[in-house]
């Protein structure tokens, strides 16, 4: 890492390490250099990254910290660019409306709705290990790890299978953007807003009983009962209905696709504990915590501005700014996590910020460490062989500070 010493500073910090197959030393460095630092973002708005555990964590419940991106400074950030039925989602939104609508969604994710999901999780686990047997080599990420959550949600959501393809795709073009074909982004965005109004006009006109015909059936709900306004008011607008839709894909694919890869890869790396989970499946839930912690798939959290002007760790942050909030730091700052760098899955976890804190705390989290624990143990079940197909020097990491994940997992069995 370069100088950081004058954190604070509007020289920003290099954060080409972070982009690094290992990071977790940059970040060490940034976090013994200063807990706030100025960065230019891969969108190339200048931002500050906060790093250690204490600030983070307070920073994450901070209520002058808005999501929503009317705060931010004119000129400034603007996101994806998405269209109004995209963008009008749980993650660009304060209360009021981020508590009508996440009181909406929670029921989707009940521990009774969640646990209904188990049986066809290992099911579908099973089918795609199945397939990876007959060959004795697999690429985990694009076999496995990826299959395994789009096929969960698609289920949940009531989407056909056919569209898979074409999802992994847009999700492909928008968090892993290719430099030279910037039209691509562009081109995701537009199909997903064709892809989700015609899904919504086809459940319209023939409901099911899955989650997205439920939200349909919430939107059009006028009479202000429960959850609407209480003067017969919607309870959801359609931009609303759409952009969850949208939001519940995307992060039911990507952070658990990528939660799943990263922890084989853990697992590949110490394979005393990968025997010991083998012999011990039941131990699996709690090591999905430390699996969060060591090496998750979301080493940001989502940007947020200031409504007014604060300090973050001694640091003047002006309104409007943008703040990004190092969650992949924090769970590895020593002042919190004795020996961070240690996989151990017998510390104290309760505090780990993998899965956020506060009012924005993830809301799939049950499904997220249900669907990675099924996954580990079915994986391991089915083969006690499992190696990397591949020297470990030759995988390779997304080159992105928005998600955490392998390009692809080449494993034999």
């Amino acid at each position: 890492m370069p100088n950081t010493a004058d954190t604070g500073s509007d020289a920003p910090v290099d954060v080409t390490p972070l982009l690094d197959g290992d990071p977790y030393a940059a970040y060490a460095a940034l976090r013994e250099a200063g807990p706030v630092h100025r960065i230019t973002g891969a969108d190339g708005h200048p931002a500050w990254l906060v790093t250690r555990y204490d600030d983070v964590r307070r920073a994450l419940a901070d209520p002058r910290l808005s999501l929503d991106k009317k705060h931010a400074a004119p000129g400034g950030y603007r996101g994806f660019s998405l269209p109004p039925a995209l963008d009008a989602n749980l993650l660009n939104m304060d209360p009021p409306d981020h508590t009508r609508i996440r009181r909406l969604v929670a029921k989707a994710f009940t521990p009774g709705r969640v646990e209904a999901l188990r049986v066809p999780v290992r099911q579908v686990a099973d089918e795609l290990l199945d397939a990876m047997a007959e060959r004795g080599r697999a690429d985990l990420m694009t076999d496995y790890a990826g299959p395994l959550p789009i096929t969960v949600i698609y289920d949940l959501l009531g989407i056909p299978h056919r569209d898979r393809r074409d999802f992994l795709a847009w999700s492909n073009a928008l968090f892993t953007p290719d430099p030279s074909r910037p039209e691509l982004m562009k081109e995701a965005i537009g199909a997903m807003w064709e892809f989700f109004t015609g899904l919504i006009a086809a459940k319209r006109a023939e409901p099911s009983d899955d989650l997205f015909s439920d939200l349909i059936a919430v939107r059009d709900d006028r009479t202000g009962g429960e959850g609407g306004d209480g003067a017969g008011g919607v309870r959801l607008t359609e931009d609303e209905l759409t952009s969850l839709a949208f939001l519940i894909l995307f992060a039911g694919y990507e952070n658990t696709v990528h939660l799943i890869g990263n922890a084989v890869l853990t697992l590949l790396d110490h394979p005393d504990q990968l025997r010991r989970l083998q012999h011990n499946p039941a131990e699996l839930p709690a090591a999905v915590e430390e699996f969060l912690r060591f090496d998750g798939p979301g080493p940001l959290s989502i940007r947020r501005f200031p409504k007014e002007d604060l300090e973050i760790g001694g640091v003047r942050i002006a309104a409007g700014e943008s703040v990004l909030l190092s969650i992949a730091s924090a769970n590895r700052d020593p002042a919190r996590f004795a020996d961070p760098d240690t996989f151990d899955r017998g510390r104290d976890l309760s505090g780990h910020l993998a899965l956020g804190h506060g009012i924005h705390y993830c809301l799939g989290a049950p499904l997220a460490r249900m669907e990675a624990a099924i996954a580990l143990e079915a994986l391991l079940d089915r083969f006690p062989g499992l190696r990397l197909d591949v020297p470990r020097g030759h995988l390779r990491h997304r080159r992105s500070l928005r998600s955490r994940g392998l390009i692809s997992l080449p494993v034999a069995f």
